[in-house]
Formats: structure tokens, C-alpha cells, sequence
């Protein structure tokens, strides 16, 4: 677009006039009943409706434009689907691409709508724009109902054969929709993906192997004539198909290679094993150790490397990731060095990727110790590192260190012990001691370093160093008693339970060479066992045992005390473990076999433990891989194939050979040079490939370079008719080739010219608009259901029904219960104006009669009791680091704040043994107003707390950020909560009379009506308590008591939280029509029709 359009546009924006000055609509008079916020939005959304309805293309477009504009700004547009949908005929261009951008967006969401406009969406694919023809297929795609399956074929079989390779691209992204809607069309859809991977346009390219990796990922043989041309054309790709296609090739090469690392003595050592043939292989030592250097990669195998070593250059992190996961399981041990500068060079992008590429070294780095010997000091922790970076790069300077650097890497650790940040200083000891454990040659200096850090002041560094001191003792602990009396002078000042019940453990197991202090240890345990915590309860009992065996008579009293206390504590771990000790000790009567054997039970020798890596148990996994990220399998992922023991054949490949492109003067029809005998069918055929890949020249850069095709403008069109000119010329040369297989030759190699600048801005588009469809469709599914489906969620996560809400009052993370109260007494209360106080007696007095009251109002019509609460997740513990929350809306009022929706947390620590610290609420994100929770100190492993929060969503169902912090860092995920539209009401109690009188000033453009046709079987079931328990599962509001005595017109009302606004439900049964007619009035009319869309809904369900 030019830059005056683009200044016209954003006039229009601000001013509602293409003019730029005021809109004529907006300066109307509006009743003096309407606020003003209000009567703008709904103006103009007015406006545009008039403006799409209207016959001037200028109008039209001025209004799409202003639609695009409020979608991407996030806001829902999904009400004016009805009147853009009709422009979809339009013959403006203009007009027709925006109607289908917003088409894409919404057309999943108003699929019955969108339905009615399939037969325009089929006439649009043989639109002459291709455009036009790409955005109607994807449209179509996204309507996924499994009657048009077969339109949807139809129309990506057609596609393929388009001219235009953008619409072939979008066939080939429509596959995978038609797949997951209707897998019976596989084997039509592997014929369809055949073709595309043929395809000689780098823009299909990355479509064609991303449908063949969701579709047919095991039809290897698929890849075989096209693997050549893929890895040529490769570097030309767009980024994120080279992703796609690197990592689909890496799955090639592991079952079409064999392994480059596997010497031939090593084959021969398999296939020589017998001992008959050793004397044989004993006299030919010396040609064995010439074969053994010796390893012929196929050339198919070192085409992929070369091609893919350019790419660890690339701008992007996932390309750089794929190229280096590759060249770790696909290239030899010796040419595996080259992936190491590309990977370091990542490590100064944003935290998140460097958390994923410092996992990934650090396996790799487990096997290949020398590629990143070199980068040592890259590794080292910055103070801004983040807790992850942190982590990893311990673990790689842990992993790098050897005899050689460990002078360096230990200075390095003790700077990073006195850390500020605790749990890294921890970690910090734990990696000193698994460099003690791996250099013998350092083991001493660790161990006094670690039993220096025991006087520190600090509990936690004091606690992990006992925890790996005790570990590394277990080495050779003859050689350290003297650091074992050292500890065990320890344990009084130590509180922390880890290294407590470390010592206590050494003392038990070395208790030989500290036979006099070992059982004035125990004496002091047995005085505060009851207050210590179950491991040290466990470790103390161990200790009495070992003593007993060893020293019965000067510790019988004692051991016997400390299983007497054991015998009655409240974890039952510990009294099953003491009944077990006391009879294997006491009651040798029971159990002679074992009490025999008791010193020899309990004072085995016992291996020394290892400290283990971080990453261990990810190396199941392919790297890379989310699997391999979060340690665990993920739908979806499949295992990197072994090598196979024979290599395939290479001829398998030599259906299309990729050579360098010859210049135009010479001639293209060369016979095959292979050397074999071939048909003169099979001669031609070879010809004509050979003849398509040396007129493309050099147009694969193709569509990808869309700069330069804003340049070029009309010149592509001219090269692009003089290369259909030349074909046809070709044809008719050859007599042979049939017209219908024109797409095989690369006469629309290029991306049609016409409107170079739209193609741009209908690709971002596109992004930006898959990104919203993506959140609309987790919305949709959060908060519409239907069916079958809506009565199983209403049975899952209704908390109280048919019974008074209790109030759960929140006050230090403990949960009070206050007395019982209903919904409809609050709104009786407020009604009256009457206001809570406990401490006045008068009060009491008048609350209990108004409760009276309400229970003769209850005789007239039931109230509004029920609750139908949902609960949702916004935080998964794998993104909060093992901290997950759930909120649902309880529907009570929220204390703090009376026009703010009452929200309950509840955080649940889901890992068992780690205590979460500190949770805070830092702020608001989304510009909306929050009373954020109190601060929560501590969160045991396994354990959940609910505290409220207070929203204040202004009338509006936009979503709800805030930012938390957890152990004082912040977490880099916000804390997102949408609000139901039902939520956004608040039950208000009136009568009869005062709903007449109420709805009598909401008349008119504040009034929605809906109508619902029913058989007569189904209406005879229609109740009240069947219509208000629909009604009360859709909003929050209260019943109305009837005292005219017309039992098919049903009441309800209540009120927005924010502003207090008025909404009325009047629900009338029709029985000799058989419908049901609903009427809403509200001030908030787009809140009414949103709800009254939901009420519809629900009352249909109704069966």
C-alpha cells in the first residue's frame, strides 16, 4: 500500500471519515439513558454495518479496513460476521481480499454461517487472482466439518495443478486439516503429497514435507527421487521449512546411512567373531589396520552435510538448532567441532533459547568432550543469568572439567558459592563435588573445601556441603575419619532435616571409629525426636539399631526408649519402620533367620553413590525435541530411528540427479551419461526432467525474496510470459508431452506479480491472524459447550447444587467457613439496606427477620441457589516450575472491592519433595484494575492453598494479565484469566413490579430478542427448575417471584459487577407454536447478546 492510503486508512481510523474530519454519525443525539463509552462502541459497530451494507465499493472498503484494524488491535468482531460475509461476492479487490482475511479468522468459530457461503468460496478458486484462489481454499479449510470433506478434496486436488505456486503452497498446508478431519483419505492425500513434493518451487517445498511429516512420515520411499533436489535447494527455503526439512532429512539419513562412526573392524569383528577364524584375523593384523582407518561415506550422505553446513550461519535460532542436532546424529565424531561456534554464538539471544541451547550442549558435551573444550569461559555464569541458564552452564563447566582446567573451573565454582542467590550457591557445592568424584586428583582439596564451607553461616551452603561430603566419604572413608568426628560435632548446630539425617546416617555407618561419641549423639536424639522431622526419625532409628548390634549392653535402654517413641508417632512410616527394627533386634523368637543375620543386615557394605547429571534422563530423547525439554513424552514423538546395518542403495536416489545449471546458449537435450541401458521411454523421460531443471536457471530464489520481487513489479510478469512462450515452443518440439502435465515444468516458478505489495501484507496477515485464531479457538473451547458434552462438564465441576453457597473466607491462606448465606439474601439485604455488622445485636435482630421474609418469598417461587462453578487452568506446572493454578468464579461478592469479580486461586506445589517459597503478586499487565492476593511464604511439595483475587473487567470479557514472582524472580510466563460473560453479573433481587418498572426504561435499542423452535415432546419438559438451572449455569443472576401467576413466562435479573447496569431475562413458553421466546434488556446490549446467544444454547440442550 502506499504511504497516502496508508495515512487515509489511519485518518479513518481516528476520525470515522475518510476526510479526516468529524463523522456525522457520531456527533447524533443519543437518549439521555445511554452512557457515552457505550453509545460509541455500539455506533460503531452500527457504522461499519451501514457502511458494509451500502453500494459504494469506497464505503465498503473504508469499513474492512476498520474491521482488520479492530482484529488486530484484539478485539472481537465476531458479531459483524453476518454482514462481512455478504461482501464476499464483492467485485472490488480489494474489498474481496480484506472480507477473506477476516474470513480466515473467524470462519472455525460461525462455521454454519460460513457453510452458507461455500458455493461463493468454490467460484473463488477459479478466481484469476491467485490471491483470491489461496484465501478461499484456506477458508474453506478452516471450516472443518465432515460434510464438505469432499469439496475440500476436490478443491486440493485442484489446487495442486494451479499455476501459481502460493496456491500450491496452500494446498499442500490444507492437507494436514483434511487429514485430521477425515484420516480414511490418506492413501488420496499421499498421491496429492507425491505430486507436491515433485514440485520444483522452494515455496512449495517446505509446505509439501511438513504435510508429508503430519500424514505419511513412514512413507520414507517418498523422499527418495526428491532427496537430492531437497538438499540442493535447501539453503533457498524459508527458514521455518528448512526446520521441517532438516529434521525430516536427519530422519532419512539415519535409515538410509549406515553409521559413520563404525569402522570396518568393527564389521569385521562381528562377522569374524567365531574362534575358528582367529588365527586367520591374528596373520592379517596389519591389512586389518589399514581397513580400520579407512570409511567411504556415501556421496548421498556427504551432500547432506555440505549442504547443511551453510545454514549453521543462519539469522534464525531454530535453523542453527536442527543443522547442529543433525550434524550430532548424522556426521562423523571428526567433523562434529564445526556445530560448536554456530551453538555458542545462540547463547547471546534472549534467556528462553539459551536455556534450550545450553540443554542441549550439555548432552551433547556428555559424548564429545573436546568439541567445546575450546569455549570454556563462554560457560561461565553471569550475575543476570536467569535460574535455568544458570543451572546448565554449571552442568557443561562440570561436564568440560578435566585434569588439564580443573584448577580453572574450581576457582570459578568458589566464586559462585558466595552467590547471593541460595539455590544456585547450593547447586554450585553439589557440581564441586561431582568434579571430586570424577578427578582423583582433586578429591582431597574438595572434601577440606567442603568442610571449610561447614563454618559458614548460611544453612543452606552448611547443608549441601554435609549432603555431598557425606556422599564423597562413602569413597574411601578410611582414609577421612578425622572429617567424620569434624561432622559429627556438627549435627547440633545444624537444623536443616537433609543434613541431619545425612550425619546421623555417617555416624550409623562409621560408627566403629566413633565408638565414643555415637552413642551420646543418639542420647541427645532420643530427646528431640518427637520435634524432628521423618527423615530424621528414620536415620534415628537406623542409628539405634546399628548401636545395638554393635554395643547391645551399653545402648539396650536407650534403643529400647527411642523404638518406644517410634511406636507411637503419627507418621506411619516410622512406626511401621520401628515395629520392623524391633523385631528383627528384640524378637529374635519371630524371625530367627533374620535376627541371626541382623549385624550383617544392617552393616553391609554399601556402594558409594554417584552424583548424577541434571539432564540424565533426557538423553531417551532426541535432542531438540519438546520431549527432550521437558523430560517426558509428548503426543506425537517418535524416537530418531537406529542406523541400519546395510546401507541402502544409492541408485534408489538417481531418479533425479541435481547438476549445476548449464548456461541458456547451450543446448538442454543431452542423453543420460549413467552409463546403463535404457528404453527409449525411460531416454525421454530423463530428458524432459533435465530440460525442466536447466531452463529453471536461477529461479529458485523464487517467491521467497519478496523485496525483490516489490522491485522487479511488471518485469516478472514479461520474464514469466516469455517463459510460458518458450514452453509451449518446447511442447511442440517434443510432440510427445501432454498438455495436462504443464505444472511439471517451471514456467510459474515465480509468485504472480500483479500485486507484489498485497502478497506481502496478506502473508503477515495471515501470521497475525493464525495467532489470534489459535486464542479464539482456546476460548471457544473453554467457554461454549453443547450437548452431551455441556451436561458432562455441569456434572464434573458443580461444587454445591440445590444448596446455599458457603462463604470461604481467606485470611492468612487459612480457610474459615463463615455462616451460610445465600445469593438471594445478599440482594434482599442490599435491597432493604441493610448492612453486616456482627458486634450489633439490633442488626442480628433484623437480619433474622429479614431472612423470615425471604424464606415466604421462597414459598412463592424458588430462588436462585444454584451454582454452577467451572474450574480452568492458567498456569501448568511445567511452565510455573512445578507451581500450577487453577481459578474458577465462585459467585460471591468480593469483599475488598464491590465492582470487582470475586476469583479464587488455588496453587498447587505438584512437585512432592520441594517446598515452593515467596509467591507474590507484582502487577497488572493488561491495564485492568486487580487486588492481587496476599503473599504466600511457603508452599509445601504436594500441598494447595486457595487465596481470591479481585478483577475489575469493566463490562468487557477481555482477558486479565498480571505478572507473579516466585522465589523473587519473576516468572516469565503472565498469569492470563479470560472472564466467562456470565461471570461479569451479579444476582439483583427485585419483584415483580419493579421488573415491569425496570423494563419499561429499557426498551428500544436496549432490548435483544431470540426465538427457539422445539418439537412438542421436548417443550412439555420445559419447567421452571429445568429453565433456571440453563439460565443459572449461563450467568450469574437471580430468579424473579412471580405473583401473576402466568406460568410460562419465567424471570430473571441481575446486574454487571462494574457498573451496576441493569439486565432483565424474560423467557415466555409458547406451547401452540411450540417456541420458545427470549427477550433481554440491558444497557450493556453487547453483553446481552452475547449472553442471550449462550442462554439459546443451553435451553436447546434441553431434551
Amino acid at each position: 500500500m502506499s504511504s497516502s492510503m496508508s495515512m487515509q486508512s489511519a485518518s479513518g481510523f481516528s476520525s470515522g471519515t475518510p476526510g479526516g474530519g468529524p463523522n456525522p454519525a457520531d456527533e447524533q443525539t443519543e437518549p439521555a439513558s445511554t452512557l457515552s463509552i457505550f453509545a460509541l462502541d455500539y455506533k460503531k459497530h452500527e457504522d461499519i454495518k451501514h457502511m458494509l451494507d451500502s453500494n459504494k465499493d469506497n464505503l465498503k472498503l473504508e469499513a474492512m479496513r476498520r474491521v482488520i484494524g479492530m482484529i488486530a488491535k484484539g478485539k472481537d468482531a465476531a458479531d459483524l460476521f453476518p454482514a462481512v460475509v455478504k461482501n464476499v461476492v464483492s467485485k472490488n479487490m480489494e474489498v474481496k481480499k480484506l472480507v477473506y482475511v477476516y474470513l480466515m479468522r473467524y470462519a472455525e468459530e460461525q462455521q454454519d454461517l460460513a457453510l452458507l457461503s461455500i458455493a461463493t468460496f468454490q467460484r473463488a478458486l477459479k478466481d484469476p487472482n491467485q490471491l483470491i484462489r489461496a484465501s478461499a481454499l484456506r477458508v474453506l479449510s478452516s471450516i472443518r466439518v465432515p460434510t464438505i470433506v469432499t469439496i475440500m478434496m476436490l478443491a486440493i486436488r485442484e489446487a495442486v495443478y494451479d499455476m501459481s505456486p502460493y496456491v500450491r503452497k496452500t494446498a499442500a498446508n490444507a492437507i494436514a486439516k483434511l487429514y485430521a478431519l477425515d484420516p480414511e483419505l490418506k492413501e488420496e492425500l499421499i498421491a496429492v503429497i507425491v505430486k507436491l513434493l515433485a514440485d520444483k518451487t522452494i515455496l512449495v517445498n517446505g509446505s509439501a514435507v511438513q504435510a508429508f511429516e503430519q500424514v505419511c512420515p513412514e512413507r520414507i520411499d517418498l523422499i527418495h527421487k526428491n532427496y537430492r533436489r531437497l538438499c540442493n535447494l535447501l539453503v533457498d527455503i524459508d527458514e521455518w521449512s528448512q526446520v521441517t526439512v532438516l529434521n525430516m532429512l536427519t530422519r532419512y539419513a539415519r535409515t538410509q546411512f549406515v553409521d559413520p562412526n563404525k569402522t570396518v573392524e568393527d564389521d569385521k569383528n562381528n562377522f569374524y567373531g567365531d574362534e575358528n577364524n582367529s588365527k586367520e584375523k591374528s596373520e592379517n593384523d596389519d591389512e586389518d589396520s589399514l581397513e580400520k582407518r579407512t570409511y567411504t561415506m556415501d556421496s548421498d550422505h556427504r551432500l547432506l552435510l555440505r549442504c547443511t553446513k551453510p545454514l549453521l550461519q543462519s539469522r534464525n535460532s531454530a535453523v542453527v538448532m536442527a543443522v547442529a542436532q543433525l550434524y550430532h546424529y548424522v556426521a562423523p565424531r571428526s567433523e562434529i567441532h564445526v556445530i560448536a561456534n554456530a551453538l555458542i554464538r545462540l547463547l547471546r539471544h534472549h534467556r528462553e533459547i539459551q536455556t534450550i541451547v545450553l540443554k542441549c550442549i550439555a548432552s551433547m558435551a556428555e559424548k564429545n568432550k573436546d568439541i567445546f573444550g575450546p569455549f570454556l569461559k563462554a560457560f561461565y555464569v553471569r550475575s543476570s543469568d536467569s535460574s535455568h541458564v544458570k543451572r546448565y552452564k554449571l552442568e557443561i563447566l562440570t561436564t568440560l572439567a578435566c585434569a588439564t582446567n580443573i584448577s580453572t573451573v574450581l576457582r570459578e565454582l568458589q566464586t559462585y558459592v558466595l552467590s547471593p542467590d541460595k539455590e544456585f550457591a547450593a547447586q554450585t557445592i553439589h557440581a564441586i563435588g561431582r568434579c571430586a568424584s570424577t578427578i582423583p586428583e582433586v578429591t582431597e582439596a574438595c572434601l577440606n573445601g567442603l568442610v571449610g564451607y561447614m563454618s559458614k553461616k548460611d544453612e543452606t551452603i552448611v547443608a549441601e556441603s554435609v549432603v555431598v561430603v557425606k556422599k564423597l566419604l562413602q569413597i574411601n572413608p578410611v582414609q577421612y575419619g578425622d572429617i567424620i568426628k569434624h561432622i559429627v560435632r556438627k549435627v547440633d548446630k545444624i537444623t536443616v532435616p537433609q543434613a541431619r539425617a545425612s550425619i546421623l546416617w555417617l555416624i550409623g555407618e562409621y560408627s566403629e571409629r566413633i565408638s565414643k561419641l555415637a552413642p551420646d549423639v543418639l542420647r541427645k536424639m532420643a530427646k528431640t525426636f518427637p520435634d524432628e522431622e521423618a527423615i530424621v526419625k528414620h536415620q534415628i532409628l537406623n542409628l539405634a539399631a546399628k548401636l545395638y548390634v554393635m554395643n547391645a549392653k551399653q545402648t539396650h535402654l536407650l534403643v529400647q526408649y527411642v523404638f518406644n517413641l517410634a511406636k507411637y508417632d503419627t507418621n506411619y512410616d516410622t512406626r511401621d519402620k520401628a515395629r520392623l527394627l524391633r523385631a528383627l533386634l528384640f524378637q529374635a523368637d519371630k524371625c530367627p533367620a533374620l535376627s541371626k543375620h541382623a549385624k550383617k543386615i544392617l552393616l553391609a557394605s554399601k556402594p558409594a553413590p554417584l552424583l548424577e547429571s541434571i539432564v540424565r534422563n533426557h538423553d531417551q530423547y532426541t535432542l531438540g525435541t519438546l520431549s527432550y525439554v521437558i523430560g517426558q513424552t509428548v503426543p506425537g514423538y517418535t524416537d530418531l530411528p537406529d542406523y541400519p546395518l546395510e546401507p541402502s542403495d544409492s541408485s534408489i536416489r538417481n531418479v533425479e540427479v541435481i547438476r549445476p545449471s548449464p548456461s541458456q546458449d547451450e543446448s538442454p537435450r543431452k542423453p543420460s551419461s549413467s552409463g546403463k541401458k535404457k528404453s527409449t521411454t525411460d531416454e525421454k523421460f530423463y530428458s524432459d526432467e533435465e530440460e525442466n531443471d536447466e531452463n529453471e536457471g536461477t529461479s529458485t530464489e523464487g517467491p521467497d525474496d519478496e523485496d525483490e520481487e516489490d522491485e522487479e513489479g511488471d518485469d516478472d510478469e514479461e520474464s514469466e510470459n516469455e517463459e510460458e512462450e518458450k514452453s509451449d515452443e518446447d511442447e511442440d518440439e517434443d510432440g510427445e508431452k501432454p498438455a495436462k502435465t504443464i505444472n511439471q515444468t517451471d514456467e510459474y516458478e515465480q509468485l504472480d506479480a500483479r500485486s507484489p505489495t498485497v502478497v506481502d501484507n496478506h502473508e503477515s496477515s495471515e501470521e497475525n491472524d493464525t495467532e489470534s485464531e489459535d486464542e479464539e479457538e482456546t476460548s471457544a473451547s473453554e467457554d461454549t459447550t453443547d450437548g452431551e458434552g455441556e451436561e458432562k462438564i455441569i456434572e464434573k465441576h458443580t461444587l454445591s447444587f440445590n444448596k446455599s453457597p458457603s462463604n470461604i473466607a481467606i485470611s492468612g491462606f487459612s480457610m474459615a467457613t463463615t455462616t451460610e448465606k445465600s445469593i438471594a439474601e445478599d440482594d434482599l439485604e442490599a435491597f432493604l439496606g441493610i448492612t453486616t455488622t456482627s458486634a450489633s445485636n439490633q442488626q442480628s435482630t433484623t437480619k433474622a427477620s429479614v431472612r423470615d421474609d425471604l424464606q415466604n418469598l421462597e414459598s412463592l417461587s424458588t430462588p436462585s441457589t444454584l451454582t454452577y462453578i467451572r474450574q480452568y487452568e492458567c498456569l501448568n506446572r511445567m511452565t510455573g516450575q512445578g507451581l500450577q493454578i487453577q481459578y474458577r468464579f465462585p459467585r460471591t461478592p468480593f469483599q475488598r472491592a464491590t465492582n470487582m469479580v470475586h476469583i479464587e486461586l488455588t496453587f498447587t506445589n505438584t512437585i512432592p519433595n520441594n517446598d515452593i517459597r515467596s509467591i507474590k503478586f507484582i502487577k497488572s499487565k493488561s491495564g485492568v484494575n486487580i487486588q492481587g492476593f496476599s503473599d504466600i511464604d511457603q508452599l509445601p511439595g504436594g500441598a494447595s492453598i486457595i487465596t481470591s483475587i479481585g478483577i475489575d473487567f469493566n463490562d468487557t470479557t477481555q482477558a486479565a494479565s498480571f505478572d507473579i514472582s516466585i522465589g523473587g524472580r519473576q516468572l516469565a510466563t503472565s498469569i492470563s484469566i479470560p472472564c466467562h460473560v456470565g461471570e461479569l453479573f451479579q444476582p439483583k433481587f427485585i419483584n415483580e413490579k419493579d421488573f415491569n418498572k425496570s423494563l419499561s426504561s429499557l426498551r428500544g435499542m436496549h432490548e435483544i430478542t431470540g426465538t427457539l423452535n422445539v418439537n412438542e415432546t421436548q417443550i412439555s419438559k420445559f419447567n421452571f427448575t429445568t429453565i433456571q438451572t440453563k439460565v443459572v449455569q449461563c450467568a450469574n443472576v437471580s430468579s424473579v417471584p412471580s405473583s401473576s401467576g402466568d406460568s410460562t413466562v419465567y424471570r430473571f435479573s441481575g446486574q454487571t459487577v462494574s457498573s451496576k447496569a441493569l439486565v432483565l431475562i424474560a423467557i415466555q413458553l409458547n406451547m401452540s407454536r411450540s417456541t420458545i421466546n427470549l427477550t433481554l434488556n440491558s444497557d450493556r446490549i453487547i453483553l446481552a447478546t452475547m449472553l442471550l446467544k449462550e442462554i439459546q444454547q443451553a435451553i436447546s440442550t434441553i431434551s
